[in-house]
């Protein structure tokens, strides 16, 4: 079997693009693109943004941080000191973006620690199989690595688990 590669990322030249499929989908690769480096300009600089485009198809589509009242208000006066309602809205918003990120950046960190568990434990069950028969001591030092990793992971959990029934028992006692 044949490994083919893709082009990959390439360097596309600046023109028009004629064919309409290949129009709107490199607009909503760029609209997700342009939107991916404002939320991290509003995270990594702590700024106000905000930005409309309109769809080859005319679709408006927007992004603002913190409001859109907080920005047009910036735009059209930017020495205005904004309403005490609109800070808090902004001071809100800016919140529960935050927010939003930390549990993004938790459920993400959760995902990759449960695809590697998925992936040793496949490897070590894929190793389990192969080498059912045989003893410790004919693994290789990969096999090896990655069973030991296996052990690790479910020592831990049942250790886990036994604090669990352990306080479990101890907070009914008492």
């Amino acid at each position: 079997m044949e490994d083919k590669k893709g082009k990959g990322r390439r360097k596309i030249p600046m023109k028009k693009i004629e064919n309409q499929a290949d129009l709107y989908a490199s607009f909503s690769k760029r609209r997700s693109g342009l939107y991916k480096k404002a939320r991290e300009l509003v995270r990594e600089c702590d700024v106000d943004i905000g930005t409309i485009i309109l769809s080859p198809t005319g679709k408006p589509h927007s992004f603002f941080h913190p409001t859109v009242d907080a920005i047009i208000s910036r735009f059209q006066n930017p020495d205005i000191q904004l309403s005490i309602s609109t800070q808090l809205v902004a001071a809100h918003a800016r919140h529960r973006v935050n927010e939003l990120n930390n549990r993004l950046e938790e459920l993400d960190t959760i995902k990759n620690a449960s695809v590697f568990q998925k992936n040793v434990y496949d490897e070590v069950m894929e190793t389990r199989q192969k080498s059912r028969w045989e003893s410790v001591e004919e693994l290789s030092e990969e096999e090896l690595t990655k069973f030991e990793a296996w052990l690790n992971t479910v020592g831990s959990d049942l250790q886990n688990r036994l604090n669990q029934l352990e306080n479990g028992a101890s907070s009914s006692q008492g």
